[in-house]
């Protein structure tokens, strides 16, 4: 049950420290352009099946599924369907805990011992720490596949008999290791702290509060709680329906099974801040500091990072034959939502990314006009030529022989620019920067940006791949 990150060229190009105003598009704009990322993505890797759920100005804007829930017999993919959602469930359990601290019943700074006592340093560990994965107590699952062993039933005590008594990795606070102990550890505070079994005191204060009627607890009902088969693949070999978990492997760290619209509305009321205090949003949406000051990029079972400038909270999950992805945009009322039925494969996390790249996207008059510029600028240096009338004499020093030489040598060879988008504007040094994703047919990707004075003059024209 490894948490599986956001890996794609479009992302890491669109991850930045400027923001872009949302873009006045039509419903049915955005509708095809999901639709069209989604089927490309399926098409690429390989994915049965994706559930997409967007949420824009804080309502549920689209809800839709594609491809293949089952392969044999084909079985078209509903939105209705359930898909278990991994890790993502890790958020949900943090939000018990903050509400049993809103209860007074505990604290995030108690120590593991004064709950769950025999535990390794137990009496130094917080609660805290457990959530945002600093307490140093090892992972008991850190596979992309499920072991023999995890086929067959455990315990949660069980769990941290095993892997909870052993020496920590490091002493807590003092380094960030993803870790799915921690949430088993939570899950029994939960538990301990309410008097009320895990999932129904989750079930009864969270989910039924936030209008979640689908979710189930995938980690005691196993494959028959969801609709789509679960499926892997070895290497690039074919599709294979993926072994199914033990109950109790999943308590309290990844046990959770919905739908992509009923996710959706976890993340409304995350940003509408329905469910707890503002205090306590703030506690789960802010970084986690270490010992040593540096952040971790971690809140309370969701990462705390940026996406084009707009910040973002997020998280994916993977748990045998399933991915999925999570991104609310707390600022801007926006959220996507990814369900897929494959595990340890990037659809989610590409789909996501894409979708929100749709959401934020400008296309302003002016844009236009500076991407269309861009992209001419852009071609006429594959041949090794610019219009000096529009840079600066800065810029115009910049170019000089040399360098028309190598842009010539460098991007001439990779033809004409498949696609040539904005990703990121912000103001810098009394200029405009702008940057652009340049792609190519042969899959080559490469980054532009410039820095445009006041007059339209352009002080600066750069091109450098991605990664």
């Amino acid at each position: 049950m490894t948490k599986y990150m956001i890996s794609s060229a479009a992302l890491a190009a669109a991850v930045c420290v400027a923001s872009a105003p949302l873009r006045a598009q039509s419903t049915s704009e955005l509708e095809h352009g999901i639709d069209s990322i989604a089927h490309a993505v399926l098409a690429t890797t390989g994915v049965p099946s994706a559930s997409v759920a967007v949420v824009r100005h804080g309502s549920l804007l689209y809800a839709h599924a594609y491809g293949d829930a089952k392969l044999q017999p084909p079985t078209a993919a509903t939105a209705d369907m359930r898909y278990a959602i991994g890790s993502i469930s890790k958020q949900f359990t943090a939000t018990c805990v903050l509400l049993l601290q809103q209860q007074h019943k505990l604290s995030l700074d108690d120590k593991v011992a004064k709950w769950i006592p025999g535990l390794t340093d137990g009496d130094h560990v917080t609660i805290r720490e457990l959530l945002s994965h600093t307490s140093g107590y090892q992972d008991y699952w850190p596979q992309d596949y499920v072991p023999p062993e995890m086929e067959r039933p455990t315990t949660p005590d069980a769990i941290l008999a095993r892997w909870a008594k052993r020496p920590l990795d490091f002493a807590p606070g003092a380094k960030w290791q993803y870790s799915n102990t921690n949430f088993v550890i939570a899950g029994l505070i939960v538990q301990k702290a309410s008097g009320t079994p895990f999932f129904q005191f989750l079930r009864d204060n969270v989910l039924r509060k936030v209008g979640i009627t689908s979710a189930v607890d995938f980690d005691q009902s196993g494959p028959s709680s969801v609709q789509p088969v679960g499926y892997l693949r070895y290497a690039l070999g074919p599709l294979h329906p993926a072994p199914s978990t033990g109950p109790n492997w999943m308590f309290g760290a990844g046990e959770l099974a919905m739908t992509a619209s009923d996710l959706a509305r976890w993340d409304i009321s995350i940003i509408t801040q329905s469910l707890l205090s503002p205090a306590s949003y703030h506690a789960l949406e802010t970084t986690t500091l270490l010992n040593s000051g540096l952040s971790s990029g971690y809140g309370l079972g969701v990462d705390v990072t940026s996406f084009n400038g707009h910040r973002l909270i997020e998280h994916d999950g993977e748990v045998s034959g399933f991915t999925a992805e999570n991104m609310v945009f707390p600022d801007d009322s926006v959220a996507v939502v990814v369900l897929t039925n494959q595990d340890a494969a990037p659809a989610s996390g590409a789909i996501g990314s894409q979708v929100a790249q749709l959401l934020f996207r400008t296309t302003d008059p002016v844009t236009e006009q500076r991407t269309a510029q861009a992209r001419k600028i852009f071609e006429g240096l594959q041949r090794g030529e610019i219009d000096r009338s529009l840079f600066t004499s800065n810029a115009n020093a910049y170019f000089s022989t040399q360098a028309l030489e190598d842009f010539k040598n460098s991007l001439g060879p990779l033809g004409a620019p498949k696609s040539f988008v904005q990703t990121r504007q912000a103001l810098r040094g009394g200029m405009t920067l702008r940057s652009y994703l340049v792609t190519f047919d042969n899959g080559k990707t490469v980054r532009a940006w410039t820095f445009e004075t006041a007059d339209g003059k352009l002080e600066q024209y750069q091109v450098a791949p991605i990664g």
